[in-house]
């Protein structure tokens, strides 16, 4: 049985128009319905026709639907909430794809007091965006996390597991708070480190950008495709969840000192320990099925 039979996507951009490619090719009876805020965004998913229907205004969207999934940046999720609250149907789950959870709760709490919420993010994604970018693999293999409070019926929780599942997602519950905290350290802060060696490098007088690019071995080469990520999306994460993003931030400029202090005093033993604790790391994440063991990646060239 299909937890769904109607399902609304606000936001088309990587994420949203994923989600809609995913229902398409997974569940071929299922009628998805799209929004975007964005007029072009809007005329461009037409083009691509990955939906059924794109409409004007989002409170048509969500007239009818059983599941309302919000993909909009989580600083955006309040009023995107708010702009459905009139038309959402009583028995409609609300979900959502945001990377932070205790915020993104407390702002669909405040603007759909009396909703069925269940907060979810599937850990995917690219460097990419638009509705361009989106896939309907994005999420086969990948993790969905699902954060839902003391107020979440059980069954709701349930269908929207079944639907991320049907999508090829693996699905984790967890709380709001410990979420944020796991995020901030496998992917928040990482961000945040690619955006600021990446930022250092094109503000060294002298090194001169033609030398950034031409001599960028992979380590750096990867940390511009982190860093040529959605600015407003990360803006808003890093805002949102601030405390677990500051709390790893303060462990990491220890370790970050420990590893000056090393260097400085030629202490070869903690450095070499220390590189072979992190690729005990990488091969687990390799034997997990979340990155690929062949050389760049895997990237196609």
């Amino acid at each position: 049985m299909l937890p769904f039979s109607r399902v609304t996507v606000i936001g088309l951009g990587l994420i949203g128009s994923s989600v809609a490619r995913a229902i398409r090719a997974s569940l071929p009876t299922v009628r998805v319905t799209g929004h975007d805020a964005d007029p072009a965004v809007r005329a461009r998913s037409r083009d691509l026709g990955f939906a059924h229907d794109i409409t004007d205004q989002a409170g048509t969207a969500v007239l009818d639907a059983d599941l309302v999934l919000l993909c909009v940046p989580v600083g955006a999720i309040g009023a995107a909430a708010a702009d459905i609250a009139a038309d959402l149907p009583a028995d409609a789950i609300v979900s959502d794809v945001g990377g932070s959870k205790v915020s993104v709760a407390a702002a669909l709490r405040a603007a759909l007091p009396h909703a069925i919420i269940v907060p979810g993010h599937p850990v995917a994604g690219t460097e990419n965006s638009g509705p361009d970018a989106g896939f309907a693999t994005l999420f086969a293999g990948r993790w969905c996390i699902l954060t839902p409070d003391a107020d979440t019926p059980p069954v709701a929780t349930a269908r929207v597991r079944a639907f991320w599942e049907s999508l090829g997602a693996q699905v984790e519950e967890m709380t709001a708070h410990h979420h944020d905290l796991v995020l901030a350290v496998t992917s928040h802060v990482p961000h945040l480190i690619a955006y600021s060696i990446v930022g250092t490098a094109s503000d060294l007088e002298q090194v001169t950008e033609s030398e950034v690019i031409k001599y960028s071995a992979g380590g750096f080469r990867d940390f511009t495709r982190i860093a040529a990520s959605d600015p407003t999306m990360w803006r808003d994460v890093f805002l949102n969840n601030r405390e677990a993003v500051l709390e790893i931030l303060q462990r990491l400029t220890e370790d970050v000192t420990m590893l000056q202090r090393a260097i400085r005093w030629g202490d070869g033993d903690t450095l070499f320990d220390l590189f072979s604790r992190t690729r005990a790391i990488r091969r687990g994440i390799l034997e997990q099925g979340q990155d690929d063991p062949r050389a760049d990646f895997g990237r196609a060239h």
